[in-house]
């Protein structure tokens, strides 16, 4: 029996790309690569961790991701958000590796009142926006096997984000303010790590034809919409066993009232069409998927604190 593919997963110490790990548990050979191993702002060292290894596959869950901070750092959100993955693209086609790369909803400025699909104009408010948007660029000037997924307001059991912070000031406080008018698809790392699996299966085996057919741009988020503040509101329905107890107020706010570094989109809902249209693919709604994360919480750690 021949090997199965070698599987690159960068980023793997991340909240995605500790799920792709599981996920992927089977298609091949894993190989990892995390800050330990490789500097993404140096991309020779990029350059030559890709070549030594010599991938089938490679998922870049690897990024810059402090939106914030990115407006102090433009020189190095762009060097690890649009110069490596151009690298990695370089490199997947001299190799002839699949190459799925992730981006963001925030390359769009939010001002449409509807969905965004993929032939929407990009118009990022921020660093951060603008450098996830040079590197989609960048990967599909260079083509080849090559899968961009945009995705949006991930969380998932494990990693820094929205539903740890809210668990642990729901256990601080009585009363948060929470911005209201943004409105996004919350996306567990779960449906995100399951939907790409499938959808490289395919590729891998030609059920969705040659690389000309599907090679592109998709969006991939949870089914669904909420604010912030909604979304805040469906943690601590969902989670009181996790909360020991306390049951915080959310009032609910502007953006206005909340200022930060990085402006942010007020509607950055992306639409699914193409994704489901192209490969049958379809994410669960972000509630559900919620549940699944707040069960699989309560299960690892019945006296949860994070």
């Amino acid at each position: 029996m021949s090997p199965g593919p070698g599987v690159l997963i960068l980023g793997s110490a991340g909240q995605l790309g500790r799920q792709l790990q599981l996920s992927f548990s089977g298609a091949g050979e894993i190989l990892t690569c995390g800050r330990d191993s490789v500097d993404l702002a140096d991309h020779e060292q990029v350059r030559r961790f890709v070549r030594n290894t010599a991938p089938d596959i490679i998922l870049n869950a690897a990024a810059y991701t402090a939106v914030d901070r990115a407006e102090s750092e433009p020189i190095l959100a762009m060097a690890v958000n649009a110069r490596a993955p151009e690298v990695l693209a370089e490199e997947a086609m001299r190799l002839g590796a699949l190459l799925v790369h992730y981006s963001t909803d925030y390359v769009f400025d939010g001002s449409k009142a509807g969905a965004w699909e993929e032939t929407d104009t990009p118009n990022p408010l921020s660093v951060y926006g603008a450098s996830k948007l040079v590197g989609e660029k960048a990967i599909t000037r260079i083509g080849g096997r090559v899968l961009i997924f945009r995705t949006s307001w991930v969380f998932g059991a494990q990693g820094n984000n929205f539903l740890h912070t809210m668990l642990r000031l729901g256990r601080e406080r009585d009363r948060l303010n929470i911005v209201d008018d943004q409105i996004g698809a919350p996306t567990t790392t779960l449906e995100l790590a399951h939907a790409t699996r499938s959808i490289v299966d395919g590729v891998m085996d030609g059920r969705f034809g040659n690389a000309e057919r599907w090679s592109g741009i998709y969006h991939m988020t949870c089914g669904g919409s909420v604010s912030w503040c909604g979304f805040a509101e469906a943690i601590f329905a969902r989670a009181q066993s996790l909360l020991h107890g306390r049951s915080p107020v959310v009032n609910p706010i502007g953006t206005s009232e909340y200022p930060t570094p990085a402006k942010r989109p007020r509607n950055s809902v992306l639409s699914n069409a193409k994704l489901r249209d192209c490969f049958g693919i379809q994410l669960s709604r972000w509630e559900s998927a919620l549940d699944a994360v707040i069960d699989q919480l309560k299960t690892e750690d019945p006296n949860f604190s994070k």
